[in-house]
């Protein structure tokens, strides 16, 4: 199986960059996916809180922790690495990659890098789209349209869509359902991931005391979320990847205990 490292990112603050990369890491979890994180929040690590047991806290400006990740891309037994992006970090990172030859590395099929580029509902948010264009290239990128209010987004007016997609003929779009406020402040004080939420677990996994409604919300949520990965190739090779993996281990596995 080819390693693949998602980047999740965004220049702007508060468009909801980590709790997509918390529902992306619940998914592939909820696939009997492998996967490891790097939060890149130093040093507070608001991934790490959610996912403890499978994120570091890196900075990622720092080249020794830009080893931590790229140099064990094709050593480590875990195939699927997500990278939580510190807001305002993504150009950075993308002109650094592409600088130190990462893009082109993913370009040649060395391994499968991907960007989840997500965007709120401002002109602000969909003018990174135009300032990342060129490092895109070659590579999976998935412009995720965060919902995180009401306001419709201004891709809907055909002039302003044209405008700000006419360079990325290469982009996917999926669009991130809002979460009920409730819901979403009861699974942050929590402390917990969605599944366990849904599931009334608490973090340690015991049992929870979480509102039955407030649960169906998050269940709900979670559905439409999925509907989401589930349309992204880049998604779907993961899961085919896993599951050849899977097949060819079957006949050892059934050697062996002969």
């Amino acid at each position: 199986m080819k390693h693949t490292v998602i980047m999740v990112g965004a220049d702007k603050g508060g468009v909801g960059k980590t709790t997509i990369a918390r529902a992306l890491l619940d998914y592939l979890q909820r696939k009997n996916i492998l996967v490891r994180a790097f939060d890149t929040e130093n040093p507070r690590g608001t991934l790490h809180r959610f996912y403890p047991g499978i994120t570091d806290i890196i900075d990622f400006n720092e080249v020794a922790d830009q080893m931590k990740v790229l140099d064990t891309v094709n050593t480590s037994e875990t195939k699927v690495t997500i990278v939580d992006l510190k807001a305002g970090n993504l150009s950075r990172s993308l002109d650094t990659f592409d600088k130190i030859g990462v893009l082109d590395a993913a370009r040649n099929g060395e391994f499968t890098l991907g960007l989840m580029h997500v965007v709120g509902p401002s002109i602000a948010s969909l003018d990174e789209m135009g300032e990342v264009a060129s490092y895109t290239n070659g590579i999976p990128y998935v412009v995720a349209r965060n919902f995180i209010n009401e306001t419709n987004f201004f891709e809907w007016d055909e002039k302003t869509y044209k405008k700000y997609f006419a360079n990325l003929p290469n982009a996917k779009e999926i669009e991130v359902p809002k979460l009920n406020e409730m819901a979403y402040e009861q699974i942050d004080l929590a402390g917990t991931t969605c599944s366990d939420f849904v599931a009334n677990r608490n973090a340690k996994g015991g049992a929870g005391n979480f509102s039955f409604v407030l649960r169906g919300y998050a269940k709900k949520w979670r559905s439409d979320i999925d509907q989401e990965f589930e349309k992204l190739e880049l998604i779907q090779s993961v899961l085919d990847s896993a599951r050849e993996t899977t097949v060819e281990q079957t006949p050892s596995n059934q050697e062996s205990a002969e």
